[in-house]
């Protein structure tokens, strides 16, 4: 088995972070993938991953390695693809954010499908932020803030903005706020990008100054569509990207407060790192969204 080969294992384990997900993305064994990590630890006379019963994570020695070759592999895995052929094929692996309502709403993904038989997408939803490249993604999508400046950035949507809502009979009952802070005395449905990570803050401006606010959240979650089903019942205020309640907002069944103090932001962009050779089945993804962004204008 060469270098080659080997690195190919450790870099599968180190995305996934399991040896029996790394055989099944390589069509190979776990016993395969073990022995070639071991393999590799062995010639080189260094552990490259902690070992546990229920997890596998880099050493020190295995994250510095990790980020020497992650990148030059994705480069000659794209160089391979557009030597192979010049039709688009292949799976297209993309890291999406939970609320990149225009992205994940169906018809931008629909119409790719149906334009492009032969391009499998593989999408993960997750509101963390890492290296897609290392992480072995093609591309991302995120609010255009938190993407890193060495990634090349699409417009996906024009600007958004946030809002706090809740039901008519809710405010008719409690109340409705007339300032970012009197949201303490309010039953409020917040959000938590993941369970190790605080709950987020709500982000407000006044006079051209950030004002973010800690609200005494009584329910807690991760899933948008909770957040948005437990506002419709009733159970308090809610806040998250306007076009994700719009429905409601149109139907008047929520309606939206303190809008003086959330004004517009750069949207949603699809990112991708800077490459000599971009796959064909990244090329029309590319394409596909600049063509669906003027379509929607």
């Amino acid at each position: 088995m060469d270098d080659l080969n080997l690195l190919r294992m450790f870099l599968a384990v180190a995305r996934s972070g399991k040896f029996s997900a790394a055989a099944d993305q390589l069509g190979l064994t776990r016993s395969a993938i073990s022995q070639g990590i071991r393999r590799l630890e062995d010639e080189r006379g260094i552990a490259l991953f902690h070992r546990t019963t229920r997890s596998v994570r880099l050493t020190e020695a295995g994250a510095a390695l990790h980020a020497a070759i992650a990148g030059p592999f994705a480069e000659i895995g794209s160089a391979l693809d557009n030597l192979a052929t010049d039709v688009p094929r292949g799976t297209l692996r993309i890291a999406a954010t939970s609320i990149a309502e225009q992205f994940l709403s169906g018809p931008l993904i629909a119409s790719f499908i149906e334009a492009h038989p032969q391009v499998t997408l593989d999408i993960t939803v997750t509101d963390a932020e890492f290296d897609i490249v290392s992480a072995g993604f093609d591309a991302g999508v995120r609010l255009g803030e938190v993407i890193a400046e060495d990634m090349i950035a699409l417009p996906l949507t024009g600007e958004q903005r946030q809002v706090a809502v809740a039901t008519p009979d809710y405010f008719a009952a409690h109340g409705v706020p007339d300032h970012p802070r009197d949201l303490i005395e309010h039953r409020c449905i917040g959000w938590r990008p993941a369970p190790e990570r605080a709950p987020y803050r709500w982000e407000f401006e006044e006079n051209g100054h950030a004002l973010d606010v800690a609200v005494p959240a009584r329910l807690t979650t991760n899933d948008m569509q909770v957040m948005i089903r437990t506002a419709l019942a009733g159970g308090g205020i809610t806040f998250g990207m306007e076009e994700t309640f719009r429905p409601w907002l149109e139907e008047g069944r929520l309606l939206s407060i303190l809008d003086k103090f959330l004004p517009p932001f750069q949207g949603f962009y699809l990112f991708y790192p800077s490459r000599r050779n971009i796959p064909p089945k990244l090329r029309v993804m590319i394409d596909h969204v600049r063509r669906y962004r003027a379509l929607s204008r």
